[in-house]
């Protein structure tokens, strides 16, 4: 007569902890980088939309042959950049306001480009 030893195949809970304790270092190492990555990425789209606001008052101020002194309004660009319903340049995507500036010569700014770790403003 044979004894059959039953054996259940499975993790132990040292095994299983040292997976948990792999993931959890990982989680910890990827989501700092995640948060930069956003944080950077924001910078980018809201200095590209100051780049894209000052050309459209440059493209404004070249063909109404406007000198760098000149001031302009929201609804003389227009036909150059989507404005909101409201006749104003729409919202930073980090959560900043745009102001335009206010002659010719003067880049538009964002609120947040006094902001010391990535500041929003044209170089």
């Amino acid at each position: 007569m044979k004894i059959r030893a039953s054996r259940k195949a499975g993790f132990t809970l040292v095994e299983i902890m040292i997976v948990v304790a792999i993931i959890g270092l990982l989680a910890a190492i990827a989501i700092p980088n995640f948060v930069k990555a956003r944080t950077t990425s924001q910078q980018n789209a809201c200095i590209n939309n100051l780049r894209q606001y000052d050309g459209a008052v440059q493209q404004w101020a070249l063909e109404n042959k406007k000198t760098s002194t000149d001031v302009y309004g929201m609804t003389s660009l227009q036909p150059y950049i989507k404005l909101t319903s409201a006749n104003a340049l729409p919202a930073c995507p980090a959560g900043g306001n745009y102001a335009p500036g206010a002659t010719v010569a003067a880049t538009p700014t964002c609120t947040l480009s006094t902001v010391v770790a990535a500041p929003h403003k044209l170089p």
